[in-house]
């Protein structure tokens, strides 16, 4: 098992002026409700998202740079960890690394989505 204290200095900080790009737990319920094409991926551990999870893809943090290929650059891509900062810093890596245009983060991540939504 990789653990993301280890493999965090593979991210690298984004540019503080740059604004990333979120959606909300209700947006999130309308893209799901609707159907639409998009990717959700958890970049929480294994063992988080066997505790509770919103049916998105694993892909711990600290193998997200081992797997750029599972991630889409030509739709929608929802990213979420525990409460968001996890999912920040993995999308601003992704974008500053690998051009990525199209990564959103789930603003208060699952937590937000459990407190609002439910399970």
């Amino acid at each position: 098992m990789h653990s993301s204290r280890k493999n965090s200095a593979n991210f690298a900080v984004k540019n503080k002026t740059e604004i990333m790009k979120e959606v909300s737990v209700q947006e999130l319920k309308q893209l799901i409700d609707e159907k639409k094409d998009f990717q959700l991926i958890d970049v929480r551990e294994e063992y988080e998202f066997d505790e509770a999870n919103i049916k998105g893809e694993l892909i711990p943090m600290g193998e997200v740079m081992d797997n750029i290929d599972k991630i889409s650059k030509d739709k929608q891509v929802v990213i979420h960890c525990r409460s968001g900062k996890r999912s920040a810093t993995v999308i601003g890596a992704l974008e500053s690394q690998h051009g990525f245009t199209n990564l959103y983060n789930l603003k208060g991540g699952i937590l937000a989505y459990i407190d609002e939504i439910g399970l």
